[in-house]
């Protein structure tokens, strides 16, 4: 769920949040972004109420981690329990981001005939899941920085929030992410919000389900070596009824 997902260019974020260009490298439109990929992410500095665009590994290395062999699987954290989980709770306390993205894919279990041997086999069915509107959207994210202990190398790193599917979403997937209206953006990343009470609050608001649309894609996405827009264009026959209808109901 949300293993992958479609990234806007950097222009697009500054001229969503009102931004001053960076210096160095801009972040480049991505339709196959994946973890622990360096990805743009939004954060209020310690030392300023500047928004700031940053960057870090899609996959949560928690402050006070020792090994050098960073997790694996820290790209997704559950909102119910990153109040209180130690991999979460600092970061969830006082290290809030947004992650800007134009959509995000889900994969549906389903069963089908093998064409050769008639075999019922479960596979799995990619989604393309975008706002109807096509505009960028931020996930409520979660951000921390950490120094290996070997090299004292610095690393940011981030992970999204995810919450149980509601709607038509429920449909494909049981979990999503947590996307957060533009009104609570600015409470979300507010370091003086430490009440973790206050905090689920914020991320319980998110984006109704009826404001997304979807549809089938091919299996292209499974590969993370490709990255192009033909990645996001509906399969052939398949398009769900919500994009035909131009939305979930």
């Amino acid at each position: 769920m949300c293993g992958r997902y479609v990234s806007p260019e950097e222009a697009a974020i500054e001229r969503a949040f009102h931004l001053g260009r960076r210096s160095g490298n801009p972040f480049k439109r991505k339709f196959n972004v994946f973890p622990t990929d360096t990805i743009p992410f939004l954060r209020l500095p310690s030392n300023s109420d500047e928004l700031e665009l940053a960057s870090g590994r899609w996959g949560l290395v928690p402050h006070w981690w020792k090994d050098a062999k960073l997790p694996r699987t820290n790209h997704m954290a559950r909102v119910e329990e990153a109040a209180g989980k130690p991999m979460w709770r600092d970061a969830w306390a006082r290290t809030r981001c947004l992650i800007p993205a134009e959509g995000w894919y889900e994969w549906q279990a389903v069963e089908r005939a093998d064409p050769a041997t008639g075999e019922i086999r479960q596979v799995k069915q990619p989604y393309f899941v975008r706002r109807k509107d096509g505009a960028l959207f931020c996930f409520a994210g979660l951000a921390s920085y950490w120094k290996s202990p070997k090299t004292g190398e610095p690393l940011r790193s981030c992970a999204v929030l995810t919450a149980a599917a509601a709607g038509s979403l429920a449909g494909i997937h049981e979990r999503a992410p947590v996307v957060l209206p533009e009104g609570a953006q600015a409470a979300w990343l507010d370091r003086r919000l430490t009440d973790p009470a206050r905090a689920k609050a914020i991320a319980d608001a998110r984006v109704p389900s009826e404001e997304f649309t979807f549809w089938k894609v091919r299996l292209l996405v499974n590969n993370t070596k490709l990255d192009g827009p033909e990645l996001i264009e509906p399969l052939e026959g398949g398009i769900a009824p919500e994009a035909a209808r131009g939305g979930a109901d």
